[in-house]
């Protein structure tokens, strides 16, 4: 109907409004454990500008391992700093379909944790190189030279992947959407926790616990969902998980292992590039995970993931870049796919 149509002086009461619509309201709650997610939420929140900064001194590193370690972050923003615009559209969603209270509350959350990751991706890559932007910066070493050109098209492959998230988002149920949200959350959860661990820098140190109990949380979330959702699955939507799997593993491996290079568009050195760059950050004392411990946090968290989709009984797809089995998916089409970021 068109919106200067008016009923009021021929009707009652109003016509029921066309939907998806955020109107009417409604605050039901239903689900327990989604009101101890957003308590828990409420009581964790943090604040990078109010970490330990005052601890970290960029000058006490060379320009190289500067470079590296903002190579990082930068990578990092790739995900975490677009993470904020991906969960907002998707906490709009769950106004649209009338999801229950504590249900949007949760997207609320993991939208406002998202952004402060964001901020700590730019405060690190600001301090670090002295400038706010990794792709204006002049890079002042031949290693920040080649990881900026690694940057370059790492953006610009994340920009292809949002036009197809936005149009991806309207078309799925919530079910799939955050299928495709855990792939994301379990692995971050160990690599965050394993980098807490590992680093030197206590400002760095505290905000990789804060991300790693984040990214537990929102795990949780998508979790909680999935126990109240996925028995009354339409037996449609098991194949669309299925593929959304594995397009999942091979868009978050740019960030938590290697980029796959049939399904990412880089240049041939960019991996020689990263993986030089992580090596002069970890003998900084910033840790990364190498690679065989990358390899074996996916495949920990891919077999997580099979576990749980296991009792719903939705096949799981073949992973073998981290020697898992299952059904071959070879068809991953970047229009049908939801990027997760």
């Amino acid at each position: 109907m068109a919106h200067n149509e008016r009923f009021a002086g021929s009707m009652d009461l109003p016509p029921e409004t066309e939907q998806p619509n955020v109107y009417p309201l409604s605050w039901h709650r239903e689900t327990a454990k989604m009101e101890e997610i957003w308590t828990s939420a409420q009581r964790d929140q943090w604040d990078p500008l109010k970490l330990p900064w005052d601890t970290f001194d960029p000058s006490s590193y060379t320009w190289e391992q500067r470079e590296s370690i903002a190579y990082w972050w930068t990578l990092l923003s790739v995900f975490d700093a677009s993470a904020p615009p991906v969960f907002a559209e998707a906490l709009i969603k769950t106004y649209e379909v009338h999801e229950e209270d504590p249900v949007r509350r949760c997207f609320f959350s993991v939208t406002r944790d998202e952004q402060m990751h964001e901020q700590m991706c730019g405060l690190s890559i600001t301090k670090l190189l002295e400038h706010p932007d990794p792709l204006t910066y002049e890079p002042k070493t031949d290693i920040g030279r080649r990881l900026q050109k690694n940057a370059k098209w790492l953006y610009f492959n994340g920009g292809r992947y949002w036009s197809g998230y936005k149009t991806a988002v309207p078309r799925y149920s919530l079910a799939v959407l955050f299928s495709s949200f855990l792939m994301g959350e379990i692995a971050a959860a160990t690599i965050f926790h394993q980098m807490a661990a590992g680093c030197k820098e206590p400002v760095f140190q505290a905000a990789f616990r804060n991300i790693g109990r984040d990214e537990g949380r929102h795990m949780a979330i998508c979790m909680s969902l999935m126990e109240r959702d996925y028995p009354k699955l339409d037996v449609s939507e098991r194949s669309i998980i299925t593929k959304q799997i594995r397009a999942g593993y091979l868009f978050l491996s740019a960030v938590l292992f290697e980029p796959p290079m049939e399904f990412w568009d880089l240049p041939a050195d960019f991996i020689d590039n990263q993986r030089e760059g992580e090596r002069l950050a970890r003998e900084a004392g910033f840790h990364i995970p190498d690679y065989d411990t990358k390899k074996q946090n996916w495949r920990n968290a891919i077999l997580n993931l099979k576990g749980v989709l296991d009792r719903y009984s939705i096949p799981f797809p073949a992973i073998p870049e981290v020697d898992i089995s299952g059904e071959e998916i070879s068809d991953v089409d970047l229009d049908d796919i939801i990027p997760v970021f």
